[in-house]
């Protein structure tokens, strides 16, 4: 066992476009990381897949360059720890074998088979009222009825692939079946289990599977993994597992947590009330609270948090980062390697165009000139249940340019961010005076600056915000090898800048809030007749 000075943990924080994975040691310092892209196929019938085997093989191929670059020793990497998107789901069979490629969490093929199971007397917001009670009382929520939970996906195989389910084992979200990798153990965590729904979750100590939500949603449970506490030692590496990654078959693997609830523990808002607001692929906006709470009607409630006996308020907004690296890729630049204009000869390899963009977007005025961007590329979760809501640019004139639409875009996403938080400060009942920033799109300064002003709250940027899955799942392992305790965790995350609302945009930015809360509203309905054949 090294010296408590060199201990560190192998965190993989498993996203939807990169596996990204960091040495960090057992007091949250990040000693040097790797990233794996990932390709993620989009299907016309509103399916969302991508292959198990391949984020396996990046996590090798990062894991080996990483010990190869001497980042860290591997005799010095005690424990590994995966922070994984969340509601997602793999058949496998008894070896653990992938039946079929994952269902990711942007998979809505379940749709109709979840609002068959909702349905029922007396519907409210779609679901019968007998229903969503029992659902709310026993697990502190109730499924999307856009069929994007593990419960929509496994209805969907279990009626219209009847043999493929027929022959799996289990169903597995993406960190259990990376754990049964790692470590041959099948099983998943208290954390992670509750995006099936048919849990009780009202004693944080003993969660189980309740045979009443079970029936009435139909899933069996032989074919669900058994169920361990959050922050638990699943067991030491299985011997080909340590092969492939280079270490030694002692290293501890540890339960882990999805994503949202790793995130809380890496930005280091780990006391209750203390928020944090992430902006990577998607969004979202949690806090740790002392009490379990639900609000059906804006898809949020607390579930079960990767740190023992504790509930986050989680909730997710579809689309935030993606919404600009669409906007790159795939209108501005697109795919024919040309550089940018103004810079030459260059290859788009050889330039950050995301520098190139944001610098451009720093000459554009607050308010893009009153062009306004809808950033519900793929459908909305929270604080609505919509998957045929589309985003597009309003406002648009002949005076606008590229710098325009980028600002328009981190300004979209940052307005649908304000109307989630709108409902998060009602849920907690109290003022949210600061905000802990994290994500791919936390490290722009400019993105910061933005979201200080259309929220009019103090952000503080969290230092490496990019890697702040990988710390918490480094921090949970930590916890749960017995190296820290969760009241050190805050002081142990640097905040790099503090940003604050600039008083002289606040009612500009009031107005153009407003209006994009009216853009919601009377575009709804045309959204849903223009997408309602294609999510059928």
């Amino acid at each position: 066992m090294p010296t408590s000075g060199n201990a560190s943990i192998l965190a993989i924080d498993l996203g939807t476009s990169a596996v990204k994975l960091a040495a960090v040691t057992t007091r949250g310092k990040i000693l040097g990381g790797e990233v794996e892209p990932l390709e993620l196929h989009l299907l016309p019938d509103g399916g969302a897949e991508q292959d198990p085997e391949s984020w396996w093989s990046a996590i090798v191929r990062g894991t080996r360059r990483m010990l190869d670059k001497g980042v860290v020793s591997a005799s010095d990497i005690i424990g590994i720890n995966v922070s994984s998107q969340w509601s997602g789901t793999i058949a496998v069979d008894e070896t653990g074998k992938p039946l079929r490629p994952a269902m990711t969490w942007m998979d809505s093929r379940g749709e109709p088979h979840v609002r068959r199971v909702a349905h029922g007397f007396m519907p409210v917001e779609g679901y019968g009222l007998a229903r969503l009670r029992a659902w709310v009382r026993l697990t502190g929520g109730a499924p999307t009825l856009s069929g994007k939970d593990p419960l929509g996906h496994i209805l969907y195989l279990q009626s219209e692939h009847p043999e493929l389910y027929r022959r799996t084992y289990k169903f597995l979200e993406p960190k259990d079946w990376l754990n049964l990798r790692l470590s041959g153990r099948l099983a998943s965590s208290y954390d992670t289990i509750t995006l099936h729904w048919v849990t009780d979750n009202r004693d944080l100590s003993r969660i189980t599977y309740d045979a009443g939500l079970l029936k009435m949603t139909g899933l069996p449970r032989e074919k669900l993994p058994d169920l361990v506490p959050a922050a638990s030692v699943l067991g030491p590496l299985q011997p080909e597992a340590a092969r492939s990654l280079g270490l030694s078959d002692k290293v501890q693997v540890v339960s882990g947590a999805p994503d949202i609830l790793a995130a809380a523990v890496g930005s280091g808002a780990v006391r209750d009330h203390e928020t944090h607001l992430c902006i990577g692929t998607s969004s979202w906006m949690s806090c740790h609270l002392p009490y379990k709470k639900t609000d059906i009607f804006h898809q949020m409630g607390t579930l079960p948090s990767a740190l023992p006996g504790r509930y986050l308020l989680t909730n997710e907004q579809e689309s935030a980062g993606i919404c600009l690296s669409f906007l790159k890729d795939n209108i501005l630049f697109g795919h024919e390697g040309l550089a940018p204009s103004g810079t030459g000869p260059e290859s788009q390899e050889s330039v950050d165009l995301y520098k190139v963009l944001e610098r451009e977007a720093e000459r554009i005025p607050a308010g893009s000139d009153r062009l306004i961007f809808m950033p519900w590329l793929n459908g909305e979760r929270s604080p609505v249940d919509d998957q045929r809501l589309r985003g597009g640019f309003f406002n648009q004139s002949l005076k606008t340019t590229r710098g325009h639409m980028v600002r328009a875009v981190l300004e979209g996403v940052i307005y649908n961010s304000r109307w989630l938080f709108t409902y998060v400060e009602k849920f907690v009942g109290r003022r949210l005076d600061s905000i802990r920033i994290i994500g791919g799109g936390a490290r722009s300064k400019l993105w910061c600056q933005i979201t200080a002003d259309i929220l009019d709250r103090r952000i503080h940027q969290v230092d490496e915000p990019v890697l702040a899955n990988a710390r918490g799942a480094a921090f949970q392992a930590a916890v749960a090898l017995g190296h820290l305790t969760v009241d050190e965790i805050p002081s142990l995350v640097p905040i790099a800048n503090t940003f604050e609302p600039n008083p002289q945009n606040r009612g500009l930015y009031d107005e153009l809030f407003g209006e994009f809360l009216n853009l919601y509203k009377s575009n709804k309905a045309i959204f849903a007749r223009l997408n309602r054949a294609r999510s059928a």
